[in-house]
């Protein structure tokens, strides 16, 4: 008899033991699931404000960066192009974006006179100035792919003193 009531003793002070112990895990997760919603909402309070705080500067990063690009007192002309490109459309497809390139850089070459080969008495031929397109204008070519490029482009081409044109995308693009 003896041996029964202790097994019965061992019983009910196991279950005693179980029950305090899924008590104790249940309290636990509780706690942290509490803790982990607390942190929820501050994430969700802070991270917008954080969010829009980071696009406004960068935003002004990019404007500082356009404005570094060219300091005001190396610019000798500037002026703003729709630049067609359906001559680009002409080309096989694979073909069309780098002869939309081609296009904006022998059209800004033709309208602002740079990169004119003049042939001098028994020299050889200098360049006065080159076309450098900007990445801007170029992601902007590439933006769909090799096969279709814009129609038209709208940009802003400044020549510096030494004769060298930059072809940047104008403001409204």
């Amino acid at each position: 008899m003896e041996e029964a009531e202790e097994e019965v003793e061992k019983e009910a002070s196991e279950e005693s033991k179980a029950e305090e112990t899924e008590e104790s895990i249940e309290e636990v997760k509780e706690e942290t699931v509490e803790e982990m919603e607390e942190k929820a909402e501050e994430e969700k309070e802070v991270a917008p404000e954080e969010e829009v705080e980071e696009i406004k500067e960068e935003a002004e990063e990019v404007s500082l960066r356009r404005r570094e690009e060219i300091p005001e007192e190396e610019i000798v002309e500037e002026r703003i192009y729709t630049i067609p490109l359906r001559e680009a459309w002409r080309s096989p497809r694979k073909h069309r974006v780098p002869r939309a390139i081609r296009i904006i850089r022998s059209f800004i070459q033709r309208h602002m006179k740079v990169g004119w080969k003049v042939p001098l008495e028994e020299e050889e031929e200098e360049e006065e100035g080159r076309v450098i397109i900007s990445n801007e204008v170029n992601e902007w070519v590439w933006r769909r792919g090799i096969e279709k490029p814009p129609r038209k482009v709208r940009v802003r081409a400044v020549k510096d003193r030494d004769g060298n044109v930059t072809v940047y995308l104008a403001e409204g693009d």
